[in-house]
């Protein structure tokens, strides 16, 4: 049985203060997030997969995904955002309106700091790519080797293991793991 993506909304933040918000949003709310949410997840037994402050139309989003051995529940959501609010307001990285998300990453994780890519080595992974392939593939599937020391991924693309394609970072939007090997390594 698949664990599907879990997602626990708990509240807009207001707080008006547009400069300090623009320098906050050019870099660094996401780290210091994360320095925050780490210690409070792994005090009710989760990590941290990532964190990420993104503006989606009008409005900005603090989107906290939290991960467990044996899956994410709604319940651990509402706890780890009910727990995080009241510190992420003592820290107040966010000077404005913003919608703070708790949820899992999800079956078909995007795989997007080192240690994701050494979790999922030898696993099925799709790469969505910027620009197409000459064919006009825009998503090259393999069983991932290697994320290499200059953010390039290595793919086995082929049934020989000498098969395979290095992408550079430049040229990704994304790394996905495919359900069917996430389920297996669950």
């Amino acid at each position: 049985m698949g664990r599907p993506a879990l997602l626990f909304v708990l509240e807009v933040n207001d707080l008006a203060d547009s400069k300090k918000n623009k320098k906050k949003r050019q870099g660094g709310t996401a780290a210091a997030v994360w320095k925050l949410a780490q210690p409070i997840a792994e005090g009710l037994g989760l990590t941290v997969w990532d964190v990420r402050f993104v503006k989606e139309g009008a409005l900005w989003y603090l989107r906290i995904f939290i991960d467990k051995p044996e899956g994410v529940g709604i319940e651990d959501c509402e706890a780890m955002s009910r727990a995080v609010n009241g510190p992420l307001d003592a820290l107040d990285p966010i000077d404005g309106s913003y919608c703070l998300e708790v949820s899992s990453p999800g079956i078909n994780r995007e795989l997007t700091r080192p240690e994701h890519f050494e979790a999922f080595l030898d696993c099925f992974v799709i790469a969505k790519l910027i620009r197409p392939l000459p064919d006009g593939t825009r998503e090259v599937g393999g069983i991932l080797r290697a994320r290499n020391d200059d953010g390039s991924v290595t793919l086995q693309t082929g049934e020989d293991e000498a098969e395979t394609t290095t992408i550079a970072p430049g040229d990704l939007v994304s790394v996905r793991v495919m359900e069917e090997d996430f389920l297996e390594d669950a």
